[in-house]
């Protein structure tokens, strides 16, 4: 699949970007049907397990992921995550970057690279586009809070 990539300005302080976008409960009430768990005891880390389940009903899939990279950010220094999806419906990975802009606030950059089971390669600019519409609608809503 094609890869997506989002990236947004916000007047918020790294740090607050940071809280907001790994509080990985938050993901799932922006995504419609969907609804996230931590499988794993805070505080997050490397080793943290969440699933995002989507569906309704029987008609459900789970998109199960391992922070596989934790790096919060610090003063003058980006942070960084990497999720590894490791699902039997979704594989692939993500990363969240928080970057510091110079005169305050920060540039958030959201990459994934999905690969959904079954759905076959004709498909993956479709997949693509729905992915980058999904994802910078939940971005923008996890940043304004």
């Amino acid at each position: 699949m094609p890869g997506i990539r989002i990236v947004r300005r916000t007047p918020l302080a790294p740090a607050e970007a940071w809280r907001r976008l790994t509080d990985w409960e938050r993901h799932g009430a922006q995504v419609p049907l969907t609804r996230t768990v931590v499988d794993t005891p805070p505080p997050n880390r490397v080793g943290t397990v969440f699933t995002a389940r989507t569906g309704v009903g029987r008609l459900t899939f789970d998109d199960r992921m391992e922070v596989v990279r934790w790096q919060p950010p610090e003063e003058g220094r980006p942070g960084a995550v990497r999720l590894e999806k490791r699902g039997r419906a979704v594989r692939g990975w993500a990363e969240i970057e928080v970057r510091p802009l110079p005169g305050g606030g920060c540039e958030v950059r959201w990459s994934e690279d999905l690969r959904p089971f079954g759905v076959p390669r004709v498909l993956g600019p479709a997949v693509a586009a729905a992915g980058r519409l999904l994802f910078a609608r939940a971005l923008d809503r996890l940043l304004r809070g």
